[in-house]
């Protein structure tokens, strides 16, 4: 077939609207990075399935709630449609995809939905009756319901009050109506809140869906461009990096961002993305002002080196490098507490100082959060992690938020980036509100916090004690090392007491641990891992630098 026939039936192929214009330039076939919903693009990574599996868990349970979380674009919905495919013949399905509605609204909806007939003016009485009696009629027939929210953040806490109260319809051996809520990170805030504690404590299963990491983001990329008909490399290794830097893994950005690159080569005629192009998409999809030239960048990075200059009464006491060397016992209880900075009235500096950090490498980075530990590293004589453990320590390295980061009350080596897309490495030691302590080498620098903002795009480093032994994460009914030392912390808070027997972690051991998860901000799933480890550390005032005080932030 000639290369005229293919762009024919490629163009007869096309829906009314037209494709981008790099469609036919590429040799495509249909326009990779569309963010509508279809499903021959459907990359499932392994937290997508994990939640799947969590949601399909939940079909299985009796009653309660499953709740599934995750930020804007992470694949909320494409993980809801999935569930919808997989649902058994014996379940009757209802769906609401736009909850913003009252308590009536929301009860004539779920009627709607199953085929419940009431009439016009019905009371909420009259729907909850009619309901119910619909659920018994269909447990009676050896059926289950199920009603499945998308977009939960958006109903008011008194219909999600109204739902916890629809999980009371019941028979004796079995609840009648399981829910499963899928909405944005605020809908488990509000269900963490006193407000809504009583429906917290019906749910059966949970899930926080994170974005993808940077091998699943170049799959992700890679997956997309085959479905599409794409046979040569367009996104280079570096460019599908500094994507994944800029979009923080998240699906939807991820899409804008490939399709707006793609369509910059086109108009300039190129075969590849480069990083002037990657930049270029950047800035058009979140409205950044175009730089001209490097001129502007330099005042600002001077300006910012003149707020530093009056900032010395924020400076802590320099930082002693000569630390303790060796004994685990010796650094655990001689490292301090970071200081607070004081205040002065004068506003930290909010632009990265040009003179500051730029070309650390991630072993010098690491000798510095190794000398706040009293440990001496030398990165020409072992791996870090490796250091780390020898010295009865651990390192946790993970793409999060800043507020994960404050709750772990822990210094970090947080990796940054210049302006040219390379990673440079400094130590976030103090942290306070809106102000930060950085540390790089024999210097240390005090700024605002933004002035990481389009620098970090959430990778960090730290380290945390080994306290329990700790092996493999210890999950719920497992034995192990952990379960005294958790039990032994779990008594010292005061969430339970130790009874000297203990060689499983179920029963109360396991539920006292759920509730410190819970009331830590964690899923409270009862495993116990490097994250909770760490929370019941800085619960338990365990030694070690802090990133600030307790109560002090």
């Amino acid at each position: 077939m000639s290369t005229s026939d293919t762009q024919q039936q490629r163009k007869m192929a096309r829906h009314p609207w037209e494709l981008p214009l790099y469609v036919d330039y590429f040799g495509l076939k249909a326009h990779p990075f569309s963010i509508a919903p279809d499903p021959r693009y459907l990359y499932m990574s392994a937290r997508h399935r994990e939640a799947l599996a969590h949601l399909l868990y939940g079909l299985k349970n009796d009653g309660g709630f499953v709740l599934l979380t995750g930020e804007v674009g992470t694949g909320k919905t494409t993980i809801c449609r999935q569930l919808i495919a997989q649902v058994p013949d014996h379940i009757d399905l209802a769906v609401i995809l736009n909850p913003k509605v009252n308590v009536s609204e929301l009860l004539e909806t779920i009627c709607d939905e199953l085929g419940i007939a009431v009439a016009a003016d019905a009371g909420i009485k009259s729907l909850v009756d009619s309901l119910n009696t619909r659920l018994l009629a269909t447990n009676a027939q050896g059926r289950k319901t199920v009603l499945v929210i998308d977009e939960a953040q958006n109903l008011a806490p008194d219909v999600l009050e109204q739902l916890r109260l629809l999980t009371n319809l019941e028979t004796d051996q079995r609840k009648l109506l399981q829910i499963i809520l899928l909405g944005q990170p605020e809908l488990r805030d509000m269900i963490n809140g006193p407000r809504l504690r009583q429906l917290a404590q019906r749910l059966t299963a949970r899930y926080h869906l994170g974005p993808l990491d940077g091998k699943e983001v170049a799959a992700y990329i890679e997956h997309r461009l085959q479905v599409a008909g794409c046979e040569r490399l367009l996104f280079p290794p570096a460019m599908v990096r500094r994507i994944h830097r800029l979009s923080k893994g998240v699906p939807r950005l991820i899409n804008l961002l490939c399709d707006r690159a793609l369509l910059g080569a086109y108009s300039m005629r190129k075969d590849r993305i480069d990083g002037a192009i990657i930049r270029q998409a950047y800035r058009e999809i979140f409205d950044l002002p175009a730089r001209n030239g490097r001129f502007p960048l330099l005042a600002a990075i001077m300006a910012g080196v003149l707020m530093i200059i009056g900032l010395s009464a924020w400076l802590f006491l320099p930082l002693n490098r000569t630390g303790i060397t060796a004994q685990p016992s010796a650094v655990l209880t001689n490292a301090a507490p970071v200081e607070e900075p004081q205040t002065t009235g004068q506003e930290p500096a909010t632009a990265w100082p040009a003179d500051f950090a730029f070309g650390t490498s991630p072993q010098d980075a690491f000798a510095d959060l190794a000398a706040l530990w009293g440990l001496d590293y030398l990165p020409e004589l072992d791996v870090p992690c490796r250091f780390a453990s020898n010295a009865g320590l651990r390192c946790l390295e993970r793409q999060d938020s800043l507020e994960t980061l404050r709750g772990y009350n822990r210094p970090a080596v947080l990796t940054l980036y210049d302006d040219d897309g390379a990673p440079f490495y400094v130590v976030l030691a103090g942290l306070t509100e809106n102000r930060a302590r950085f540390i790089s080498g024999n210097q240390e620098r005090h700024m605002d916090i933004r002035a990481i903002e389009s620098r970090w795009f959430g990778e960090y480093r730290l380290l945390w004690r080994n306290g329990g032994q700790f092996d493999q994460v210890l999950l719920p009914g497992g034995q192990g090392r952990n379960v005294v030392w958790l039990s032994a912390v779990l008594t010292e808070l005061g969430l339970y007491r130790q009874t000297g027997t203990e060689s499983r972690l179920d029963g109360t051991l396991l539920a006292a641990l759920k509730r410190f998860q819970f009331s830590a901000g964690l899923t409270p799933d009862g495993a116990l891992g490097p994250q909770t480890i760490i929370h019941l550390q800085r619960a338990s005032d365990s030694p070690g630098p802090r990133l600030y005080r307790s109560g002090v932030q």
